[in-house]
């Protein structure tokens, strides 16, 4: 057995903010009542994302509803609450979605992002970004090279915009940093070493 890393998803225990993970998806904050609550929702591309998604958030302490996008899309909303308001302030200026400055990548962030938006594509690794958001690209690019996964933008198959990982030792890190799959995580979406 391998040494644990000191970034890796099982290194601490869950928190309310490794739902950045689903900002550096497609996922949305919304602040409410003057800052004092805040709600996170993340458009998924897949229904069987789902539950891993929804048990996830639960594990942070979090609960999550379902809704369809106008797409026909599933949806899963917190509900407003006091304790996302960090997120909320750290993660939207004036309306726009931005990377905080001070942002950086740890496996739990990673896990989240990865339940939400990742796949195994040939011989590499996508994480899905929010083509609303194109300002954030760049960022999350930088958040990535600084955990030691480099990281290129394109557009996948799909025309949406990914971050794409390849290498076998970028590979193994970043399946190191997420920790092993999660229960129900659908097949092709979960990165392995």
């Amino acid at each position: 057995m391998g040494q644990l890393s000191f970034y890796s998803a099982e290194a601490a225990l869950p928190e309310v903010g490794d739902l950045a993970g689903l900002l550096c998806a497609p996922g949305r904050v919304v602040g409410f009542g003057r800052g004092t609550t805040a709600r996170v929702s993340v458009e998924l591309d897949r229904r069987g994302r789902v539950g891993p998604v929804a048990a996830a958030c639960a594990d942070r302490g979090v609960l999550t509803h379902l809704t369809s996008s106008d797409a026909g899309l599933p949806v899963l909303s917190t509900a407003f609450r006091a304790d996302l308001t960090g997120l909320a302030a750290a993660w939207s200026r004036g309306g726009t979605k931005r990377v905080p400055a001070s942002f950086t990548t740890d496996g739990r962030v990673l896990r989240m992002w990865a339940l939400a938006a990742g796949r195994v594509e040939s011989s590499a690794y996508l994480l899905g970004l929010d083509p609303a958001a194109p300002g954030t690209h760049d960022p999350l690019v930088g958040a990535l090279t600084a955990a030691g996964l480099a990281a290129t933008v394109i557009a996948a198959s799909d025309g949406l915009p990914v971050l794409r990982i390849t290498g076998r030792r970028r590979l193994a890190r970043l399946a190191e940093l997420v920790g092993p799959a999660p229960a129900g995580a659908v097949e092709g979406t979960w990165p392995v070493a």
